[in-house]
């Protein structure tokens, strides 16, 4: 048994062992990660430690849980202090549970904390460690918390170049913050390679430094090239977030549903984005008045909108909210900013205008306009002096006839009810009115048991008034025929006075009448035929002749009337034709139309019976007449009469036999048109003068105009011959004339084209100044010479044996050409430059 007993004994230890080996192994087989976080000795509350990714341990847990009550974990994997802590030992751990409750998964993440002192300790030691295992010169990933409470100078890094075995190396730096802004934040010891932070860094104003190593030998040699060294600041929440405005301000209406946006709210945060220190939730923490509450805030994007569709302006009109953003995604120990938020509530059409009272009464003199009777008031909730409070009035009842209205007075929302059109007690002693108001605005709600508009009665009480004579319809009538014998009589204008209901003892004046056809008598207001009446006169329009008359009563009160008489139309005018002259283009035209009117009424018109007056059997010989229609007929004459006026007598008669002659005056013309036709030949000559148009008339005086000018140049030019030759230009429309006769040989004539002078020169055309030509008579046909002048050189000119010169004028030669025309070239070449009848003039000059 003894020896058996620690047989047993054995055994059992080595079930332990076993077992605690398993739990081991289970416990280590859910740990997917080991994190080591620096910190120094002493931990306030509420600070940041350090971070942990815990997506690449575990990126569907939805629960996140610290075995240390110190330490709280976010959902970023930022490690926070939840009281002040103090490290105790160089080392302390805590582990962060991961888990999903859907699948029941767990991970767990195992955190050592380790004081800075050890930290340096084990950095050199493993940096020896690897400077003698490998040769490197690369830089260290580094990194500072900001506002780092040291101690300071705080270690960073240590800077190693493998060439540091074989030579000394000096180490220095340099770039932002170490020889930039900021100077001085960064060194580091030259022959340790030691990189040391001199001074707390804010983040806000520097995210990283980019600085720049050099290891050199003492004697100036670089083995190495410039290491950039770059040194990350790691953010601290240190910063409160802020509202973008101090107060807000938003409009909502009233009555709104649940959910109606008022508006929105924003904040910034100057730490690091994308991290805890910059996710903001808003809330509402209070609201003036207190209850009840009718507004929330999303949290994320701070939109705030209503919770209750109790909104009443009329009870409370304004609402103050105090708004507050946190950061850390609104965790306790978040850093906070607080705001206030006005909200007004903008009035909406909720409450019907309403009268005062419910009846009126009132009074208003008979025949009186424009005059106010009576001030309504009502009552409305809504905001005061806009379209939801002002009332609009109106009539409902009682005022078919248009004597009232009632409008809107803009100072006080009264009603006001006035007279415009003048009530008669004789008629209407009391009128009822029913009345309603409504707002500018419509009415918002829906409309429910009780009437959208308030209403009330007004009575109006007419006063009786003596106001005299009334001439009422204003315009009367009566019917007269236009042949009425003078002293004729006939009902006039009649009066009456509306309180006795009656006309007696009103008297009759009249006021006007145009012609002074009639008279009224004084007491029964009859007319008398004065003068003969006449229908068709100028001052009646539509058969009726207007006068005016004046009815008075004893006291003088009047009025006035005005009384149409209406002529009926007797058949006492004939048809006539108003148009009494007729033109007809005997080359174009046989006939003319001819038309008749009739001043009398249709019954008493057409249709017209037209006839030729047989007085003169000349008439109807030349003469004939054909019936168009009821009024027109066609005149045509016959036998081919003369040009010539014809005075043609027409009878024409209407449907009655009531007739009237006119007297035509016809003119027979050699026209085209009418309008062509100026000239009437007279009819005892029977036949038609000569007629010039007026462009021939134009032509005639303008060939006498230019004979005269062509005379009146001849007698100029033979004038001014003996005084001084004349040059004429080189031109060919300027050429002159030599003209010689058949006859026996003796002194020729030259004429100047240009200016037609004439003078005498000898058999050898000497002493002729200017260009001239010469005119040799062969074989019978006489021949004119044109010479142009102008050169220095003088050429000969041959002609039937006859040689000629030309002497030479104002100190120069004259060219002459041998440029020969007959009579009938040059009469060819001037008819178009002197017209026809300076031809005619300069061939009786030559003969």
């Amino acid at each position: 048994m003894a020896a058996a007993r620690p047989s047993g004994s054995w055994s059992g230890a080595l079930c332990r062992l076993l077992l605690l080996t398993l739990a081991i192994l289970i416990f280590a087989s859910d740990a997917c990660k080991n994190v080591t976080l620096h910190v120094p000795s002493k931990l306030d509350a509420e600070k940041l430690v350090g971070r942990v990714n815990l997506k690449e341990c575990f990126t569907a847990a939805n629960l996140i849980h610290s075995s240390d009550p110190d330490f709280q974990i976010l959902e970023d994997g930022s490690v926070y202090t939840t009281n002040t802590i103090r490290l105790s030992s160089e080392k302390r751990s805590f582990t962060i549970l991961l888990s999903n409750t859907e699948n029941q998964e767990k991970k767990k993440i195992f955190v050592f904390l380790e004081h800075q002192t050890k930290v340096l300790k084990k950095r050199h030691t493993k940096e020896k460690v690897l400077r003698r295992a490998k040769r490197r010169w690369a830089p260290i990933p580094c990194s500072m918390l900001e506002n780092s409470l040291g101690p300071f100078p705080l270690f960073l890094q240590q800077v190693q170049s493998d060439t540091a075995q074989n030579y000394t190396i000096y180490y220095s730096i340099r770039g932002p913050g170490v020889d930039q802004e900021p100077r001085n934040l960064f060194y580091v010891e030259r022959d340790t390679g030691n990189l040391y932070c001199t001074r707390p860094v804010d983040r806000e104003q520097y995210e990283s430094f980019e600085i720049i190593a050099f290891a050199t030998t003492p004697d100036g040699y670089t083995p190495e090239l410039p290491l950039p060294l770059i040194i990350k600041i790691e953010d601290e929440n240190d910063n409160y977030p802020i509202f973008t405005e101090e107060t807000y301000t938003f409009t909502i209406f009233e009555n709104c549903r649940v959910g109606t946006t008022v508006g929105q709210v924003c904040a910034t945060d100057k730490d690091e984005p994308d991290t805890m220190h910059t996710r903001l939730k808003y809330s509402i923490i209070g609201q003036v008045p207190p209850s009840p509450t009718l507004f929330s805030m999303h949290p994320t994007t701070g939109v705030i909108t209503t919770t209750s569709s109790q909104l009443d302006r009329e009870l409370i009109d304004k609402y103050q909210l105090k708004i507050k953003v946190q950061d850390m995604d609104g965790q306790y120990f978040g850093l906070q900013t607080t705001s206030t938020c006005i909200i007004n509530i903008d009035d909406v059409n909720d409450h019907l205008p309403t009268f005062t009272r419910t009846s009126y009464v009132t009074s208003v003199e008979e025949n009186t306009v424009d005059v106010e009777i009576l001030r309504v008031t009502v009552e409305d909730k809504d905001l005061v002096n806009t379209a939801n409070w002002r009332a609009n009035y109106t009539i409902l009842k009682g005022n078919e006839n248009g004597n009232f209205k009632i409008v809107t007075d803009a100072k006080t929302n009264e009603g006001v009810l006035c007279v415009v059109k003048p009530l008669n007690y004789e008629e209407k002693q009391q009128v009822i009115l029913q009345i309603g108001v409504v707002n500018e605005a419509p009415f918002s709600r829906e409309a429910s048991s009780r009437s959208a508009m308030s209403t009330a009665t007004v009575t109006v009480n007419v006063k009786d008034l003596d106001e005299g004579p009334e001439c009422n319809p204003p315009i009367q009538t009566v019917r007269m025929k236009e042949n009425a014998e003078v002293g004729t009589t006939s009902n006039g204008y009649k009066a009456y006075d509306p309180e006795a209901r009656s006309s007696s003892g009103i008297r009759y004046k009249k006021l006007t009448d145009p012609t002074g056809w009639v008279t009224v008598d004084e007491n029964t207001g009859s007319i008398k035929v004065f003068r003969s009446l006449d229908r068709e006169a100028e001052t009646i329009k539509n058969g009726i002749y207007n006068i005016t008359v004046l009815a008075s009563d004893q006291e003088g009160r009047t009025c006035t009337g005005t009384l149409g008489i209406i002529l009926q139309d007797v058949n006492d005018n004939g048809p006539f034709i108003p148009k009494k002259t007729v033109i007809i283009c005997k080359p174009t035209m046989s006939s003319a139309e001819i038309v008749a009117v009739d001043p009398d009424e249709p019954i008493h018109g057409p249709p017209f019976d037209f006839s030729l007056e047989s007085s003169t059997s000349e008439v109807q010989r030349m003469w004939r007449l054909k019936e168009i229609n009821d009024t027109a007929a066609r005149l045509s004459y016959q036998n081919d009469p003369p040009f010539g006026s014809y005075v043609v007598p027409i009878t024409v008669r209407d449907r009655l036999g009531m007739s009237s002659v006119t007297s035509l005056d016809v003119t027979l013309c050699d026209c085209i048109t009418e309008n062509d036709c100026t000239h009437h030949a007279d009819p005892r000559i029977g036949g038609g003068g000569v007629q010039l148009g007026k462009w021939a008339i134009l032509a005639i005086l303008l060939g006498i105009a230019l004979l005269f000018c062509i005379l009146f140049t001849l007698v100029c030019g033979a004038s001014g011959t003996s005084k001084q030759p004349k040059v004429i230009p080189d031109d060919l429309a300027q050429q002159n004339l030599i003209v010689s006769n058949t006859e026996a040989p003796g002194d020729d004539k030259v004429y100047s084209a240009n200016g037609f002078t004439t003078q005498t020169v000898g058999a050898s055309a000497q002493g002729v100044c200017g260009t001239v030509g010469s005119g040799i008579k062969n074989g019978g046909q006489e021949t004119i010479e044109m010479v142009k002048g102008g050169h220095q050189t003088s050429e000969s000119c041959q002609g039937a044996g006859h040689h000629h010169t030309l002497d030479s004028c104002r100190g120069g030669h004259t060219e002459v050409d041998n440029c020969r025309y007959t009579y009938s070239e040059w009469h060819s070449f001037t008819q178009p430059r002197l017209g026809e009848e300076s031809i005619r003039g300069h061939t009786l000059i030559k003969n």
